[in-house]
């Protein structure tokens, strides 16, 4: 299976660059996760008919934290992810939402901006990045999660360029 992994969008709405992102970058995946921070609900738009499952983030609004949750644990091929945005500083943040979400295989979160890809003790940490925001980073980045007999994540540097 192969995932699409995107957090912190920070639009007001679907935009043409974002459905251009999503379909360069996610056009051959079968799920797509939003890790938080969307902003409005509408940026979901520009996944079309992609299952989606995202939960919301410290800066979204009131429509979005009335309709997503704030965690989310699947049940992948046996393998357990868990998804939460994040929040406050960067310090610790993977080992705070450990303890929230318990034992998981795949921690997928978002919030610094910064991307994340490694192992430690056993545990994916996944962080894609921010794909449209460059504060506190200097690229834009998402991510891709292939599930087979392991969990592999890559994190990809979006072409802007490209993309305007």
């Amino acid at each position: 299976m192969k995932i699409g992994v995107i957090s912190d969008t920070h639009l007001p709405g679907c935009d043409e660059k974002l459905k251009r992102i999503v379909d360069r970058y996610f056009h051959d995946v079968d799920m797509i996760i939003h890790a938080g921070d969307l902003v409005d609900i509408r940026v979901l738009d520009a996944f079309g008919d992609r299952q989606v499952r995202a939960v919301c983030g410290n800066m979204d609004n009131l429509s979005v934290r009335q309709r997503l949750p704030d965690r989310l644990i699947l049940d992948i091929q046996g393998f357990h992810l868990g998804v939460m945005h994040g929040w406050g500083t960067a310090e610790n943040l993977e080992e705070k939402i450990y303890h929230l979400l318990g034992p998981v295989d795949c921690l997928i979160y978002g919030h610094t901006h910064y991307p994340v890809n490694r192992v430690k003790e056993g545990v994916l940490f996944f962080n894609p990045g921010s794909a449209l925001d460059k504060r506190f980073t200097r690229e834009n980045t998402l991510g891709i999660l292939k599930i087979g007999d392991r969990i592999t994540g890559e994190i990809i540097k979006i072409e802007i360029e490209k993309e305007q």
